[in-house]
């Protein structure tokens, strides 16, 4: 079905002068798209494993959110993700496909045709095109909503403390930054969300120790509710300073961890709501300018980073076609040494820009004009000079 709808829509576009799609632009298109496909869910993997995953670690262990949540949350923050992993997917699939084509000599069977490498590259700069409207749509519409459902999930999770229904006799951990153990709470039992005699540690404080023991409790938007209990203030020795009687009693546990949580971030906005932010709170004191310039250069890289996905097909094509005495596949290694090259030169230069060392349009552009200069001289070398 699609198959027909495709070739319908050729010959119309060919009948209206749009387009004219040929059997040679298919066949390096579908090519293209296999080994692009390939490349987004080995790259995509290889980010969550050594970043994500550890971020999941963490926000189990130090914030205490549970692993269904905070699972959920990596999921909603794959947009992201695959945002990165367009443009180094795209070039991987450029020099795979075009190196491929030359190491079977296809390349110079369609150059003896009199069909140029201008020609041969022509589908490839229409993917790239389309790959660069995709990563900028899921930028722009789907990274915002997902990010923001991700933080509601997480601000949920700690306002909650996520007390497990129906369990008996369990004990829940709340750590501080530096992974020192803050609060110690246990629970006898929890029956329709109600917990049934509760003791907490509280040692968040240097001087004291709180200990607090309540026969009710219920979880709440703002914090622990606490019914009929006591409040012994120790110090750190043991000895008692004070005792507290109480009917009910409300304990914002986790509020140093909310603070991570409620502060803006730029993955929260499209590009025409940050600049809107932004300028809004320019004049707040609180917005400090380190803070002001990391999002002016978020700001920008919404618009450079898709824009890399095209500049990489223009270094790819020339990487890729193979002089007629090497008779091995140069792509994957062509791939991983350019992918090596723009992350440096992208990691350098957004350094410099947050220590206000660059300006932050630059500090975002710099990267992409560099990769688009070089890929210029080296496929124009290779346009013109191939024989």
């Amino acid at each position: 079905m699609l198959n027909r709808k495709f070739k319908a829509y050729k010959r119309l576009f060919k009948q209206k002068g749009i387009i004219n799609i040929t059997l040679l632009d298919e066949y390096i298109v579908k090519q293209i798209f296999e080994v692009f496909v390939l490349g987004v869910i080995i790259f995509t993997s290889i980010i969550f494993a050594s970043e994500t995953f550890t971020q999941l670690i963490k926000q189990i262990t130090l914030y205490g959110i549970p692993f269904n949540i905070a699972a959920l949350m990596i999921v909603l923050n794959l947009p992201q993700v695959f945002v990165m992993t367009i443009p180094i997917s795209t070039l991987f699939a450029t020099v795979m496909t075009i190196n491929k084509l030359s190491l079977n000599s296809e390349i110079t069977v369609l150059r003896a045709c009199g069909i140029g490498i201008n020609r041969i590259a022509k589908p490839v700069f229409a993917f790239a095109i389309v790959m660069t409207i995709l990563s900028f749509m899921i930028n722009e519409f789907v990274v915002p909503a997902m990010s923001t459902q991700s933080r509601h999930l997480a601000l949920y999770s700690l306002q909650q403390k996520h007390v497990p229904e129906g369990r008996k006799n369990f004990t829940l951990n709340e750590m501080n930054s530096q992974g020192v153990l803050k609060r110690l709470i246990y629970v006898q039992s929890c029956e329709d969300n109600v917990l049934n005699n509760i003791t907490v540690l509280d040692m968040s404080k240097e001087d004291t120790i709180q200990l607090i023991q309540a026969k009710l409790g219920s979880t709440s938007d703002e914090g622990w509710v606490f019914d009929s209990g006591v409040i012994y203030t120790l110090s750190a020795t043991g000895k008692i300073y004070n005792t507290t009687l109480f009917e009910n009693s409300v304990i914002n546990f986790g509020v140093e961890n909310l603070e991570n949580f409620t502060q803006e971030e730029a993955s929260q906005f499209n590009f025409f709501k940050l600049v809107k932010y932004i300028k809004d709170n320019s004049k707040n004191p609180d917005f400090i300018k380190k803070l002001k310039i990391s999002y002016q250069i978020q700001l920008y890289d919404k618009l450079a980073l898709p824009i890399t996905t095209f500049a990489l097909a223009l270094v790819g094509i020339p990487l890729a076609i193979t002089p007629p005495r090497v008779r091995y596949n140069r792509g994957f290694l062509f791939s991983v040494m350019i992918i090596f090259i723009y992350y440096v030169i992208r990691a350098v230069s957004l350094n410099l820009g947050e220590a206000s060392k660059l300006p932050p349009i630059l500090a975002a552009w710099l990267p992409v004009v560099i990769i688009s200069i070089l890929g210029f001289i080296m496929y124009r070398k290779k346009a013109y000079s191939i024989t």
